[in-house]
């Protein structure tokens, strides 16, 4: 497919996603999908990746790219990587408490075969569904700042420009959940962030909310495994409906 027909594609799809909001006036470029390996647009992320070469030379310490189907209908999107996780071992949610709970669950839905192990080199494989962050480097203290998850915006646009058979978003947290909104031209306050929300992005992409599975939430018990596989109830309940459509 050609840049200008992909980018065409693109707005066909996302209608909203050029449109100005008070934030940002988004320059989107489908085909960027991924940054270079030493990419150095958020200088305090270059920053402390440099860092983390120098002390653990033998981790991934990049921007993580994403994991799963080349063409799926289910993109599963956190904030950014763990430092021990996604950081260390190249995959997303690979190597922290996080990854347990969401790759099991989708080993228990049929959205994943093989093993997890907590390691690249298992034998796990998604199906139908990618796992990506919407800022792809690590950032301090787990926190990117508004103008970092700007800035890597393009490239998480670029990723969605590629999946012609996208049917659902799972937002994990609320961050991410205004990323995504964000980066699609949608208002804040006409889709609030809630836990087991669904709604509708575009004509044929739903939106579905789910607290974070971090190690936080579960030892606090914000989130059960129970809520967590009523989700994904859910997003298999949406996918039926809109192949009967």
């Amino acid at each position: 497919m050609t840049k200008q027909r992909q980018s065409a594609d693109f707005q066909k799809k996302y209608p909203n996603s050029k449109k100005d909001n008070k934030e940002n006036s988004l320059s989107i470029a489908p085909q960027e999908s991924m940054p270079e390996r030493d990419c150095p647009l958020c200088p305090r992320l270059a920053s402390l990746r440099h860092d983390l070469q120098k002390e653990h030379p033998d981790w991934f310490n990049a921007p993580v790219p994403p994991f799963g189907d080349d063409d799926p209908w289910l993109a599963i999107v956190g904030l950014a990587p763990g430092m021990k996780g996604a950081n260390r071992t190249g995959r997303p949610f690979t190597g922290d408490f996080a990854g347990i709970l969401l790759y099991e669950t989708l080993l228990k839905y049929g959205l994943a075969t093989g093993h997890y192990q907590a390691d690249i080199n298992d034998d796990l494989k998604l199906k139908g569904t990618v796992v990506l962050n919407s800022v792809r480097c690590l950032p301090p203290q787990n926190k990117p700042t508004t103008q970092e998850m700007v800035t890597c915006r393009p490239f998480f646009l670029g990723a969605m420009a590629h999946y012609s058979h996208l049917k659902v978003i799972l937002a994990l947290g609320h961050i991410a959940h205004q990323t995504i909104l964000r980066a699609f031209g949608i208002t804040l306050s006409s889709m609030p962030f809630k836990h087991g929300a669904a709604y509708q992005l575009s004509p044929e992409i739903q939106l579905v909310d789910s607290y974070h599975c971090s190690r936080y939430n579960q030892n606090t018990r914000r989130l059960t495994e129970d809520m967590f596989y009523d989700v994904f109830a859910k997003i298999i309940e949406c996918r039926g409906n809109d192949d009967q459509k």
